[in-house]
């Protein structure tokens, strides 16, 4: 390595390369921030920090296994750490799209943790990115088995306990309204009464289910090719260094992870990523059903529903005093869309694989952390900015009920379908309530009920709970 002012030189095998005198990685990583300025966009943080509890792992598992010497990988092992603890994400330059591999994020991490091992060692002792950190590995399971790990990590930490502060914010609301009546809708139009508190049940299971999918997915998400080496077959590795690096990494991390029950599948297809993306997507189906309903709610506050209130957060016009708009409700709903894009992207990337392994590792890895992470913090904001300060507005609510016409449905066991539909047109042309429409239309006078039994027929709460 030859300095310079602003620059160094660095080598690999394709020869010199011309590296800024402060960065922590070396030749590849510089080549490959050369060759793709396509977006700006880096790995996760979460991904980085995967990424370096492998090279941990793998370090401490090498020594016990006679590949590297102990001091050497304890000075891995302790610059690993540093970067899983983010103290050098700007060292991390290369662009999301990369190779399809993640052999670029791959050497990335080798080169800086090389770099800071060699750090912590006598001077003139060099750590090499390749034979050292990289020993008994390839990008190839290394790459694939960061994606697993950062994912389990995210889903586990972060997105189903944000998933269960939402169910349980909307099943409070569940229990505050379990009392207020209201028109219930299908196709948009006046159905039979039901409670608020039982449309917010329904979400709080929406929700819920979400984490039940979550958790069916997990077992096949945590599972790691790690140790598979370039094809699946464990070429360079020592015996037993896959159970016990996945093993480390385990311990080191708190995650359930397992080794892969097939490496072959383990390596060349990414099915777990997928159906852990699909779930994502239902959940963000699911979001976008419930954030709908509530701008649905509490539109207004003249010309809407107006059924229920939201807390009111920011001026919703900069040229309509007073507007105040269902402004989390809507971030939801563009986070939801997001992700339903992103989910697209899983797909066709996961699609891509070819014999041995798949080609659009990067992409899959930063659609899948993105829509993890965004759920995540969507959840948390819909439940801490909106759902904990909706208020009903019980007796408009009531008055929607007991003025839709379907509340004559209860009467077709005493006067039939077909009389039942005329009782309720009459009712919406006179616009008369259905108890008005029976009384004056003889049913009572002529045997067909009691007024008695009228009454409790018309009874929208006792509908919610027949």
């Amino acid at each position: 390595m030859t300095e310079y002012e602003d620059h160094r030189i660095e080598h690999d095998s394709m020869g010199e390369v011309r590296v800024p005198a402060h960065a922590k990685w070396r030749a590849q990583t510089q080549r490959a921030v050369e060759n793709f300025p396509v977006s700006g966009q880096r790995l996760e943080r979460t991904h980085i920090e995967a990424l370096a509890r492998i090279k941990a792992a793998a370090a401490k598992v090498n020594a016990e296994l006679g590949v590297i010497d102990e001091d050497l990988a304890r000075a891995i092992e302790e610059a690993a750490g540093e970067v899983a603890e983010g103290r050098w994400d700007e060292h991390f330059p290369v662009d999301v799209f990369q190779t399809g591999s993640g052999t670029s994020s791959n050497m990335n991490t080798n080169e800086v943790v090389a770099t800071l091992a060699g750090e912590r060692l006598s001077e003139g002792r060099d750590v090499h990115p390749n034979d050292h950190v990289n020993a008994s590995q390839s990008s190839n399971d290394v790459f694939p088995s960061s994606i697993h790990i950062a994912a389990t990590a995210a889903v586990t930490r972060d997105l189903i306990p944000a998933l269960e502060h939402l169910a349980d914010s909307l099943g409070r609301k569940s229990a505050e309204f379990a009392d207020v009546v209201k028109s219930g809708r299908t196709h948009l139009m006046d159905a039979t009464p039901v409670t608020l508190g039982q449309e917010f049940g329904g979400y709080a299971a929406q929700v819920r289910y979400g984490v039940e999918r979550l958790r069916s997915a997990l077992p096949r998400l945590a599972e790691l090719p790690l140790g598979g080496t370039a094809v699946g077959t464990g070429i360079n590795t020592p015996p037993g260094f896959s159970a016990a690096v996945i093993a480390e990494v385990a311990r080191a991390t708190g995650l359930p992870l397992t080794e892969a029950r097939d490496h072959f599948e383990a390596q060349g297809a990414r099915d777990a990523l997928v159906e852990t993306s699909g779930q994502l997507r239902t959940i963000a189906v699911s979001l976008t059903k419930i954030s709908n309903d509530l701008r649905w709610m509490a539109s207004g506050p003249r010309t809407g529903l107006a059924e229920i209130n939201l807390p009111d957060l920011q001026p919703g016009s900069s040229i309509m005093p007073g507007k105040v708009n269902p402004v989390i409700p809507e971030a939801v709903l563009m986070v939801a869309a997001q992700v339903t894009g992103n989910d697209t992207t899983v797909a066709v990337a996961g699609a891509a694989g070819n014999f041995e392994l798949n080609v659009m590792l990067p992409v899959i890895a930063r659609n899948l952390l993105e829509s993890i992470r965004l759920l995540a913090n969507a959840s948390r904001l819909l439940a801490d900015r909106t759902v904990d300060g909706i208020t009903a507005n019980a007796e408009r609510a009531r008055e929607y009920a007991e003025s839709s016409p379907s509340v004559v449905t209860p009467l077709n066991k005493y006067i039939g379908y077909e009389e039942a539909a005329k009782v309720a047109k009459k009712s919406l042309a006179e616009r008369k309530t259905i108890r008005e429409v029976v009384l004056e239309g003889g049913y009572v006078e002529r045997g067909a009920l009691t007024v008695e039994q009228l009454d409790e027929a018309l009874d929208v709460l006792r509908m919610t709970r027949p």
